[in-house]
């Protein structure tokens, strides 16, 4: 045998030959089944010590769920009443908003009464003290002729009583006239009212008594000094009756 061929031989078969390993054949889908398997594993094992870990470290998910719940819960119910309150609050607001408005309101018509029965004490007061058997027929008398600053600038109240004395057999009808003095940029002067336009609101009709109320108006800045009535009858420019009343 030729020298070449036996070493071939000795080094394929001999002890220097290589080594050769025999594996078992496994399938490919136990391959895969076992490949889940190990993952499956690995993802539990890794949950569980995530898990662990958060208890761990004082945090349980199923703990804060709860308190979360409860925490959603009384903030419900703590909404639900300051509702509750705040429409008590509002009705009670509204409630006391009435009351004051009434109480005003009432307040406004005791001063309204309390006025007019001053009044009525007044004429009754008058008549009580009038002796009609002291002044003839058919005469006119003022009484309580007074005028008061109004609530506007420039604006003044006037107020008075009228008596037809004696036993008046028909009313009389006439008319009312105001001679206002006042002093204005240094200057006295005295304006007549009624102005033209306004004598209506002047006239006067009674048969035994009358009350009189009404208002006047002069410039901006001028000092009203003294008002004078007169009293004329209809169809006569004589003067039936007069009064004055002095504000300074």
């Amino acid at each position: 045998m030729p020298p070449k061929l036996l070493k071939r031989l000795r080094q394929r078969f001999g002890i220097s030959a290589p080594r050769m390993t025999v594996q078992t054949h496994v399938a490919w889908y136990w391959r895969m089944l076992g490949l889940v398997l190990v993952l499956s594993f690995s993802f539990a094992l890794a949950a569980w010590m995530y898990d662990a870990g958060r208890r761990f470290a004082g945090f349980d998910r199923s703990e804060a769920e709860q308190e979360l719940s409860q925490l959603r819960e009384s903030v419900g119910r703590l909404t639900k009443e300051a509702a509750a309150l705040r429409a008590s609050v509002n009705a009670s607001e509204s409630k006391l908003q009435i009351e004051r408005t009434a109480q005003t309101q009432l307040g406004k018509q005791v001063k309204t009464l309390e006025d007019e029965n001053a009044r009525l004490k007044e004429d009754l007061a008058f008549f009580e003290n009038l002796i009609p058997s002291e002044h003839g027929d058919n005469t006119l008398l003022i009484n309580r002729f007074r005028v008061d600053a109004g609530a506007l600038p420039g604006e003044f109240r006037y107020r008075l009583l009228l008596l037809q004395g004696g036993r008046p057999d028909k009313a009389f009808q006439g008319s009312l006239q105001l001679l206002v003095t006042l002093q204005q940029a240094g200057k006295d002067a005295i304006i007549t009212l009624p102005e033209d336009g306004a004598a209506q609101a002047y006239k006067i009709n009674f048969k035994y008594f009358q009350r009189v109320e009404g208002t006047f108006r002069v410039a901006s800045g001028a000092q009203v000094k003294s008002v004078r009535v007169r009293i004329f009858e209809a169809g006569s420019s004589q003067v039936r009756a007069t009064q004055n009343f002095n504000l300074s």
